[in-house]
């Protein structure tokens, strides 16, 4: 990166003018940005999402980020366009998944039916016993498990839906920051949804609490996580996606 006196210098210039040239250098500038949170979030999808298109689409709110950012506001630009990089990969992500319609609504029941089991017997429901409350053998349903997990991309940001008047679901992953956080309304609204989703992932299961503790709170990979584990990156994405499944049933009878 330029030293931080030629940073200054190419700022000013693009605020004057909004220098083609200028807003190019400031893009070379601040690339690294793009590659952290390209490295930080590809990480953690599955095998099928490139890497490269998760840059192109960063480069892409990097430059949205040039655009908008006004300084007179007190905010550090690299805070700044670090929101807007991920952001914009996010947004793709969600444009791309491709879940069939079936898959969704074969989730949605596979969900109904832990919520309902672990209400009824007072703790998170075995394999076998959601397989006997969906009427399939145990095998189809870890099928069904495996085949949630590939295409759930979406797992990201579909957390829990926006509540009403609000704009974007909560995450898991927009309870670990919020670099632009300025309405204090907004940010005790987030904390006690954080409060009841950390409440949530206690409840489940030891081995997807772990999953997720590893995942979303260390930033391992599913990989590194199999390791730790001594399972197959398979085995822990069909952990991570069961744990998913249980937390937006937790969550969803909450709102």
């Amino acid at each position: 990166m330029a030293e931080p006196r030629e940073i200054d210098a190419i700022w000013r210039s693009y605020r004057a003018s909004r220098d083609q040239r200028a807003c190019e250098r400031l893009i070379l500038a601040y690339a690294p940005l793009v590659k952290y949170v390209a490295g930080r979030l590809g990480g953690r999808l599955p095998a099928h999402v490139d890497s490269e298109d998760l840059v192109q689409w960063g480069l892409e709110g990097l430059l949205s980020a040039i655009r908008r950012f006004d300084p007179s506001l007190g905010n550090k630009f690299e805070t700044f366009a670090i929101s807007h990089i991920r952001g914009k990969m996010i947004d793709e992500l969600r444009r791309m998944d491709f879940a069939p319609r079936s898959l969704r609504a074969r989730a949605r029941e596979v969900e109904r039916a832990m919520q309902e089991l672990e209400s009824k017997l007072g703790r998170p429901p075995n394999d076998d016993e959601v397989a006997a409350a969906l009427g399939v053998p145990v095998e189809e349903f870890r099928t069904i498990i495996s085949d949630i997990a590939r295409a759930n991309v979406a797992a990201l940001d579909e957390l829990w839906p926006g509540a009403a008047g609000e704009d974007a679901a909560l995450s898991l992953l927009d309870t670990l920051e919020d670099p632009n956080a300025e309405d204090p309304t907004r940010a005790l609204r987030a904390g006690e949804r954080k409060e009841a989703l950390l409440e949530s992932v206690q409840r489940l299961p030891e081995r997807e609490k772990l999953v997720v503790t590893l995942y979303y709170f260390e930033e391992l990979t599913l990989r590194e996580i199999g390791e730790v584990l001594r399972v197959t990156e398979s085995r822990v994405s069909q952990l991570h996606t069961k744990a998913l499944l249980r937390l937006r049933g937790h969550l969803g009878s909450t709102i």
